[in-house]
C-alpha cells in the first residue's frame, strides 16, 4: 500500500467558500416588491393595479400558477413583479415550487409581500438560497443573479447554514473520484474541523488492523489510497450525538464488479460521508449546544491482487463474524466497524447515513428517503421535522422476522443475502447489529443524487436528511 498524504483542494476550487448567490441580500438593501398572489386572488391583484400594468400582465397570459413571474413595468424597467403561488394541490406536486421565479427574474434584490403560510414562507427562503447552487470546479456555471430579502419573521443566519452545510454536501458529492478519493474526503473533513474549531483524528493504512478495525481495512486495501476512519469532535456540553456517514469514494463492486451502467454513479458512494459531514456544518455553525462526534469510514472499493474475496469470512471490530457473499455490499462493512467504535462510547443519539441499497430506491424512488429506528420518540420527531422543512422521508421497520436472512450459519452474519427480497431492510438489521449499548439509534438509506433538475435541485449531488434531521434534535435532545 503506498504512502499517501492529505490532499488540498486547487485553488480555483474550495469547499465551503462563501457564495454570494446562497446568501440573503441584506435587510435594509433597496429592493423592488415581489407581490405573491394566489390563483383565487388574481381577480382582484389585477384590478389593484395601474392600467397600463394590468394590461401588460394580462397580456403576457399570467395564470398565478406557483413560481409563475410577471414583471410589473416603470419608467426605469421592472419595477415589481407578481409571484403565482398556484393552488395547493400544484404545491404538494413540487417541492420549491415559487423558488422558479429565482430564474426569471432581473437582477437585484426582491422583498417578497402577500399572504404566505409561515411554512410556505420559510420553504421559499430556504428553497431561493438553495436554488443558486451551482457546481462550478470544472466549467463555469452562473447562478441566479435575482437576491431575496430574508422575509420578516425568519433567522436568516441559520437558514443561511443550512445552505451553505447543503453545498458543502453537493460539491463533495459531485466532485469526482479523481479529486474525492479518501485523501481528499480527509481534507475536506480537516477544512470543516479548522472552520468550527472541532478536533480531528484520522486512523489509516496498515494502523487501521493495530487498532482494530479490519472490516475498513479490507474494503480499502486493494486501492493505492489508503482506507481511513476519519473523526471529528465538537462541543463541551449538552448531549451527546454521533454521525457515522458511509464515505466509499468510488465502488468497482471489488471482484463482484459492477456492470458499467451500474459504476456510472459511484462517486456518489460517498454521500452518506458528505451528508453528516454537511449536517455536522448546519449544527456547527448555528451553535447547536450538544457534543457533536462525526466518524466516516473512507475508502475505496477497488479490484487488485489484495481485493477481499467472495466466501472470505472477516472478524469485525465487534468480535463478530461476517462471510462476505458480495463484494458490492462493502458499505454496511466499514459502517459496522465506525458503528462498533462509536457505540464503545454510547452517545444520547447515534444517526447512521449511507447510499447503501438498490432497494431502498425501487421502494420509495429518487426524492424519499427511509430511515430506521426502534426509537419512538425519534421516529416522530424526524416525521413532524421532515414535512415542516420540505425534507421527505419515510419509516421502514426494523423487521425481527428477517433477522434469519442475515444468519448465515458458517459465520454471525451473511454482508449480501441471496434471495433480492427486502435488500434495504435486512441492511439495516445488518448494522443494528454492531449498535448494541447505544439507545437510541437511526439509519438513513439515501440516495445522495438529484435525476433531473428540479426547483432549487439541480441535477446532481444532493443532501437528504439533513435537513430534517437538524430540525428534529431540539426535541429528541432536550
Amino acid at each position: 500500500m503506498s504512502a499517501d498524504k492529505t490532499a488540498e483542494m486547487p485553488a480555483e476550487f474550495s469547499f465551503l467558500a462563501p457564495r454570494p448567490a446562497m446568501r440573503f441580500a441584506e435587510a435594509d438593501a433597496p429592493a423592488r416588491t415581489l407581490i405573491a398572489v394566489a390563483p383565487e386572488g388574481l381577480e382582484q391583484a389585477l384590478a389593484d393595479l395601474p392600467p397600463a400594468q394590468r394590461a401588460f400582465v394580462e397580456a403576457t397570459g399570467f395564470k398565478a400558477s406557483a413560481g409563475q413571474i410577471a414583471l410589473l413595468p416603470g419608467p426605469d424597467g421592472a419595477e415589481a413583479a407578481l409571484l403565482g403561488l398556484g393552488t395547493s394541490a400544484a404545491r404538494a406536486r413540487e417541492r420549491f415550487s415559487l423558488t422558479r421565479a429565482a430564474s426569471a427574474l432581473p437582477e437585484g434584490a426582491w422583498r417578497i409581500e402577500g399572504d404566505l403560510s409561515e411554512e410556505l414562507k420559510a420553504e421559499t427562503a430556504l428553497g431561493w438560497l438553495l436554488a443558486g447552487y451551482r457546481f462550478g470546479r470544472y466549467a463555469e456555471a452562473a447562478p441566479p443573479k435575482a437576491r431575496l430579502v430574508c422575509p420578516e419573521g425568519l433567522d436568516a443566519a441559520q437558514i443561511e447554514a443550512v445552505a451553505e452545510g447543503e453545498a458543502f454536501t453537493r460539491d463533495l458529492i459531485n466532485t469526482p473520484a479523481s479529486d474525492m478519493g479518501p485523501d481528499e474526503l480527509e481534507g475536506a473533513a480537516r477544512l470543516l474541523a479548522e472552520r468550527h474549531g472541532a478536533e480531528a483524528k484520522v486512523i489509516k493504512g496498515d494502523d487501521l488492523l493495530t487498532q482494530n478495525f479490519p472490516m475498513i481495512h479490507a474494503v480499502g486495501r486493494a486501492s493505492p489510497r489508503m482506507p481511513r476512519l476519519i473523526e471529528l469532535s465538537w462541543g463541551s456540553e449538552g448531549p451527546a450525538l454521533t454521525l457515522v456517514g458511509k464515505g466509499v469514494c468510488f465502488d468497482t463492486g471489488g471482484l463482484n464488479l459492477k456492470p458499467g451502467a451500474s459504476m456510472g454513479l459511484m462517486k456518489k458512494d460517498m454521500g452518506g460521508s458528505a451528508t453528516v459531514l454537511g449536517l455536522a456544518h448546519m449544527i456547527m455553525a448555528t451553535g447547536a449546544k450538544l457534543r457533536l462526534r462525526v466518524l466516516v469510514p473512507a475508502v475505496e472499493n477497488s479490484v487488485g491482487g489484495d481485493s477481499f474475496r467472495p466466501g472470505d469470512i472477516l472478524t469485525s471490530r465487534k468480535g463478530l463474524t461476517v462471510e462476505i457473499n458480495n463484494t458490492d455490499a462493502e458499505g454496511r462493512l466499514v459502517l459496522a466497524d465506525a458503528l462498533a467504535y462509536a457505540d464503545e462510547t454510547p452517545p444520547d443519539l447515534m444517526i447512521c447515513m449511507a447510499t447503501l441499497t438498490g432497494a431502498a430506491r425501487v421502494a420509495l424512488g429518487p426524492d424519499i428517503h427511509p430511515f430506521y429506528t426502534d426509537d419512538e420518540g425519534v421516529a416522530q420527531a424526524l416525521a413532524t421535522a421532515s414535512g415542516a422543512v420540505a425534507d421527505p422521508l419515510w419509516r421502514m421497520p426494523f423487521w425481527a422476522p428477517y433477522e434469519a436472512k442475515i444468519e448465515p450459519g458458517i459465520a454471525d452474519l451473511d454482508n449480501a443475502p441471496s434471495g433480492g427480497m427486502a435488500g434495504s431492510i435486512t441492511a439495516a438489521l445488518f448494522l443494528r447489529r454492531f449498535v448494541t449499548e447505544t439507545e437510541r439509534f437511526a439509519h438513513f438509506d439515501i440516495y445522495g443524487w438529484q435525476p433531473a433538475a428540479a426547483p432549487a435541485r439541480p441535477k446532481g449531488g444532493v443532501g437528504q436528511g439533513a435537513r430534517a434531521i437538524l430540525a428534529a434534535l431540539p426535541e429528541v435532545l432536550k
